[in-house]
């Protein structure tokens, strides 16, 4: 049976035109210091097409179907000191690939692949230096032009077909990221818990312990990596979108906004809770939380298959305009209704993020967001906060199998005009999406997200 990743390169080498020629390099290794590399982990589109997590290799693959793969060379002393190492013999049987070879040879060999092909394909702005390599080995097919040697005339990014194909799950890749999903749901029910149970202790609670219990139960559960830098904010700090995991104090009374989710063979997941440390909201917290949860609810009814993905923002922002209005955070009489405090952006205080991104093998996954039949339709507006001048086009229509995540939030600090009881709350609450003909699935649902459940786990 032919694997997903011979499938997968079939399907591109279709688009790769008469006489095309792809080169999908994976990424290189990245020192982190005298003597010690960071945890390897392979690029998405190398991986996309082969399945191997090897460092040091590139594909290479023509119109015609044709695969050839550059890799490590068996070395039995290095193997010794890294690891196992596939090797090229071993690799045409295991990755289905038409042949393989050292990664030693590939300045070499590759010229004599590139000669007499139409064009050339590869990733743009996406390895540094692979463009100048390209160049490279495009010379050295032209040294031989006086033998009849043709060179290739085009050269075209080959992100535009990958991200194209990716956006797209199929079901194994959706079966990977459930399970994703589902492992970090636990984490994040792990961490809500320890929360609670040591401040009822009466224990000392920092953000570094919740981390901890996150990255306990990703590893224990099988997952090779966090799929980015765990958020775990505590108090104030939750204000800080992009905050890391720190020693800040988790403190009775206050919230705490965790960001984080596991990768799984490739593939990521995105979970966002906010939860009251000792188990138990306030009044400004509980109303804030859930006209943030039901701006959550308003997103997830306007994802599905045919609609824009602007769509879940759009109804995400009607919800907490009359929110933020009714909770006297935006005064009317400086505002107007909801539909000018959207027009005015007046709300963008308080939530300065899109609802969602695309999901996959990256955790901001590739994929436009303009709906390509129709990129050519565009018109311009003035933002009435910088005053830079926009440019619209369609967004795009979403499919079944495309997975997204769906994730409002409110940021409140401390300012002039701002109710002090609402002062340092920070809230958000994401969950990850698949596209379905009807609707769409919640597949990070196995951690709660109404408030009173929330309260009755943490209790437990």
């Amino acid at each position: 049976m032919t694997s997903i990743y011979a499938q997968r390169r079939a399907r591109l080498a279709s688009q790769l035109g008469p006489g095309g020629i792809a080169i999908v390099p994976t990424a290189p290794q990245q020192q982190r210091n005298r003597d010690s590399d960071f945890p390897y982990r392979h690029d998405s589109y190398f991986y996309y097409l082969t399945g191997f997590t090897e460092p040091e290799a590139c594909l290479v693959l023509t119109a015609e179907g044709q695969s050839t793969l550059f890799c490590q060379p068996k070395d039995l002393e290095r193997e010794i000191w890294d690891g196992y190492r596939l090797g090229p013999e071993a690799a045409v049987a295991a990755l289905e690939v038409d042949a393989a070879h050292s990664s030693a040879q590939l300045g070499t060999l590759l010229p004599r692949l590139l000669e007499n092909r139409a064009s050339v394909w590869y990733p743009f702005a996406t390895h540094q230096g692979l463009a100048a390599r390209v160049e490279g080995w495009l010379n050295a097919v032209r040294a031989r032009v006086r033998y009849g040697v043709l060179c290739p005339a085009q050269q075209h990014d080959l992100c535009t077909l990958l991200d194209e194909m990716r956006l797209v799950k199929d079901a194994h890749e959706q079966d990977v990221m459930r399970r994703a999903a589902a492992i970090s749901a636990r984490a994040h029910v792990r961490a809500m818990q320890r929360s609670s149970r040591m401040l009822r202790a009466g224990q000392d609670v920092r953000e570094y312990h919740l981390d901890a219990e996150l990255l306990h139960a990703f590893r224990e559960e099988g997952s090779q990596f966090p799929a980015y830098s765990s958020i775990v904010a505590a108090g104030a700090n939750a204000c800080v979108l992009h905050y890391r995991a720190d020693a800040a104090p988790v403190r009775a009374g206050e919230l705490v906004l965790i960001d984080a989710g596991c990768e799984l063979d490739g593939y990521a997941s995105d979970i966002t809770r906010t939860f009251p440390a000792d188990g138990r909201f306030t009044g400004p917290q509980r109303a804030l939380y859930d006209l943030v949860l039901e701006s959550q609810k308003a997103a997830i009814a306007a994802t599905r298959a045919g609609a824009r993905f602007n769509d879940p923002h759009d109804a995400t922002v009607a919800v907490l305009a009359q929110g933020l209005l009714d909770l006297g955070l935006l005064g009317a009489d400086k505002v107007g209704s909801a539909q000018d405090a959207i027009a005015s952006r007046a709300y963008f205080q308080f939530y300065m993020h899109r609802t969602g991104h695309w999901l996959g093998m990256d955790v901001h996954d590739c994929g436009s967001y303009v709906e390509p039949s129709e990129a050519g339709q565009s018109s311009e507006r003035k933002d009435p906060l910088s005053g830079e001048t926009i440019t619209n086009r369609p967004s795009r229509i979403l499919r079944p199998g495309m997975v997204l995540t769906i994730e409002p939030g409110l940021y409140v600090r401390a300012a002039p005009g701002v109710p002090e009881r609402f002062h340092g709350i920070g809230i958000r609450i994401e969950d990850d999406a698949i596209v379905t003909e009807g609707g769409c699935e919640l597949i990070t649902r196995g951690v709660p997200v109404e408030g009173g459940e929330i309260e009755a786990l943490m209790r437990g």
